[in-house]
């Protein structure tokens, strides 16, 4: 789990990242272990220095968001597990500023393998967009080319069926009749 540095690995951060409230959040107890500290130290270090921690940068869970988590994690929903306070979600940024607070050399350390996961996460996420609007466009274009098709298909068809009148005749009609006519021409 941990590599020679004692940083856990940047795979190992990225499943600790959650979505909560439309922000890509970590957690407090899960920042505490890659900190290599006790959740109780990082909340106390938070609690010196809320000056620091602005509500874009940490905010209190609710109970719902905890039950909502629980159910994600598919735990039993009886105890919390020893912890009385509601964890605290801590913002990219909120995490920066928890490792300047702590303030050892693996909390700068591991400050730097999370940054590359919250990167690495909007580089992901970036290019999943890209792909969703590409696609949006190619089943636009099929969509329309279909349509395309089936106009040309109902134009054939109509030339296909036959007219209901006959056609009628273009150009000159002679009234007299054929004969008659002819029978002036020799003469001459």
């Amino acid at each position: 789990m941990s590599r020679s540095n004692g940083v856990m690995p940047i795979e190992r951060i990225e499943q600790a990242i959650y979505l909560i409230r439309g922000q890509r959040v970590m957690l407090d107890n899960d920042l505490a272990e890659i900190y290599g500290v006790p959740t109780k130290r990082l909340k106390e270090q938070v609690r010196r220095n809320s000056d620091r921690f602005p509500r874009d940068f940490m905010f209190p869970l609710t109970l719902q968001e905890i039950m909502n988590l629980r159910s994600q994690f598919a735990t039993s929903s009886s105890g919390w597990g020893g912890t009385r306070y509601l964890p605290m979600a801590f913002t990219e940024h909120g995490a920066i500023m928890l490792a300047n607070v702590l303030n050892s050399p693996r909390a700068v350390r591991a400050s730097i393998a999370v940054v590359r996961a919250f990167v690495r996460i909007r580089e992901t996420l970036s290019l999943h967009k890209e792909l969703a609007v590409k696609l949006n466009e190619l089943e636009r274009k099929i969509a329309n080319h279909d349509e395309n098709i089936r106009t040309l298909f109902e134009a054939i068809r109509q030339l296909m069926t036959p007219p209901e009148k006959p056609p009628r005749r273009i150009g000159f009609g002679v009234g007299e009749r054929r004969a008659r006519y002819r029978s002036l021409v020799r003469r001459r």
